[in-house]
């Protein structure tokens, strides 16, 4: 990581509510559902110790802990700074440079909405194909986020919105 950041440095933490939230509601549906079969013993329901339902539902949980362990230790952060934005994780950090950018959309995305939000930034390098995309839902402080995204368009082009397909219009 850039150390030590700069005083005009701006970093915005990735957000993991919904993590762990999806934790939170299997652990209890896992509880809930090892509490019915102790109280109810039906005839027809298998063994708690060869319930189907009870190890889907332990493998439910056992994946999500999972996940919010790997991606609590990624630690992604996107750190805004004067000339440049650093996508930061744990092993890898990748610098971006203003003059890099070809140009950049801020909108909404409309088949993806993120902690209530729509909102997407799309930025087109001038070396690389494909778009990278910032859903600003998915970081702290989204509206300060948006309001560095709109300074930085200050600087790089801005498109209205973009082409449906880049890869068409590359090879033509």
């Amino acid at each position: 990581m850039l150390e030590p950041l700069p005083p005009d440095a701006k970093v915005f933490k990735y957000k993991l509510d919904f993590y762990y939230i999806q934790t939170i509601f299997y652990l209890v549906a896992l509880v809930l559902w090892a509490g019915f079969r102790r109280t109810f013993s039906l005839p027809i329901l298998p063994a708690m110790f060869i319930d189907p339902i009870l190890y889907l539902i332990m493998a439910f949980v056992l994946v999500s802990l999972v996940s919010v362990i790997l991606i609590k230790l990624r630690d992604r952060r996107l750190i805004m700074l004067g000339d440049r934005m650093v996508f930061h994780q744990k092993s890898r950090d990748r610098e971006i440079l203003f003059s890099e950018i070809e140009w950049m959309y801020i909108g909404k995305e409309k088949k993806v909405q993120t902690a209530g939000r729509f909102q997407v930034v799309l930025l087109k390098l001038k070396d690389r194909l494909r778009l990278i995309r910032i859903r600003v839902g998915r970081y702290e402080r989204e509206d300060e986020l948006l309001e560095e995204m709109e300074r930085m368009s200050e600087i790089v082009p801005k498109i209205k919105r973009p082409l449906q397909s880049f890869r068409a219009n590359k090879n033509k």
